[in-house]
């Protein structure tokens, strides 16, 4: 192997590609569905609840290991994804967008759930967070490049929605077969459960897991929705704001990486799931468009420190477990998120403010959770009350 064909360097290059379809998607997708589609609430809510259903489902990417290696089906998971990407701009129908949706997320969740796995296994615990981190800050990179794009075309080539869908979704299909051909297959330090593995003493990460998706639904569906719809922002307005937010990740997250290692993850969590509940609840009176603008950077800021989930899952499992548990953990995710969209789009008709505040409850939610993390989590050691660390059984269980 040369020099650069590091496990790390794969990583990098497939978030990259996963950012670039993933953030054209996104920063298209309101203006998209209400200009060419008539898209309300209602609308986008249903339209997010379906594409939260291949999160729901993403414990079969565990069993599709049976079939094929963790990095041929992150790979595979990639293409589906610029496929779906490309596509989205020649259906601008209800039916056709729902269905591209899906496509692309099928994609999108089924590689997510296997980089987890794949970082987890390839970074040692004592850097994990830092390069946590460091995947965070290419994949804000890589959105910029996708935001900038948008506001490229958009603004200064003329471009239509449809042509850079197109784009971006070209993209990534070309560094997935680029990622294919020109990495090899690194093998496995420990070989991986390929079967459903659901244990009691994992319960508060489930928890932490289960509670931040019913929250990030909140932001992810309806903080962009408010943009467009309370304040009037354009598809390439959007974009910018996303490039903001791409140079915020990109810079903070390998030092809140660093920072997460030198705190824990029981400090880490507390500050991310305090200033959620100040964000959220700013959300739910702001009138301010620029006020909106800064809330929105701080949202994004505070979910980075959610990198601690999962180098708590990495400091307490057994090492065989940690692609079956990213594949449940993700349907635990999506519990509440194909549900929440659809209910919080009628919600969202009477009154946006309480879909805000009940993101502010779930904050506080998570809080209490994560305070039931030890400082120093380990196996047998996953669960703190009052300062006493409660026996967990056997780590097999």
């Amino acid at each position: 192997m040369k020099s650069w064909q590091r496990p790390e360097n794969l990583l990098f290059l497939m978030t990259a590609a996963m950012s670039i379809s993933f953030g054209i998607w996104q920063a298209l997708l309101n203006n998209f569905v209400i200009e060419r589609a008539n898209f309300t609430g209602v609308e986008i809510g249903i339209l997010q609840s379906l594409r939260e259903i291949p999160g729901f489902l993403a414990f079969g990417a565990v069993l599709l290991l049976v079939l094929m290696r963790e990095q041929t089906l992150a790979l595979v998971s990639l293409l589906l994804l610029g496929l779906g990407t490309a596509l989205t701009g020649f259906f601008p129908t209800e039916i056709g967008l729902y269905c591209t949706t899906v496509l692309m997320s099928i994609g999108f969740h089924y590689y997510e759930t296997i980089n987890q796995s794949l970082s987890l296994q390839w970074f040692d615990k004592k850097s994990a967070a830092h390069k946590l981190g460091q995947l965070v800050a290419v994949r804000s990179f890589a959105g910029l490049l996708a935001f900038g794009m948008v506001w490229l075309c958009l603004d200064m080539a003329g471009f239509e929605m449809e042509t850079v869908y197109l784009l971006g979704g070209g993209v990534t299909l070309l560094i997935a077969l680029a990622c294919w051909l020109l990495f090899p297959y690194f093998p496995q330090h420990v070989e991986q459960h390929k079967k459903l593995i659901l244990r009691k003493r994992y319960w508060l990460y489930y928890a932490l897991t289960f509670m931040g998706g019913a929250r990030r639904q909140i932001f992810v569906v309806f903080a962009g929705f408010l943009m467009v719809e309370k304040f009037g922002f354009s598809a390439a307005q959007i974009s910018l704001l996303f490039l903001i937010n791409g140079v915020m990740n990109m810079i903070f997250a390998p030092k809140i990486g660093k920072l997460i290692g030198h705190w824990g993850e029981r400090k880490a969590l507390t500050v991310e799931y305090i200033g959620l509940m100040i964000v959220f609840a700013a959300y739910a009176v702001v009138s301010n468009p620029w006020i909106a603008v800064v809330l929105y950077v701080l949202d994004h800021l505070l979910f980075s420190m959610a990198i601690a989930q999962k180098t708590y899952l990495q400091k307490i499992a057994d090492p065989r477990d940690m692609a079956p548990t990213a594949g449940v953990a993700f349907s635990i995710n999506h519990i509440a998120a194909v549900v929440l969209p659809a209910i919080y789009g009628l919600l969202w008709l009477v009154s946006p403010a309480a879909v805000f505040l009940t993101g502010a409850a779930l904050a506080g939610g998570s809080l209490l959770l994560a305070r039931l993390v030890p400082e120093r989590p380990e196996p047998g050691q996953e669960v703190v009350w009052r300062g006493v660390n409660l026996p967990a059984g056997p780590t097999t269980s």
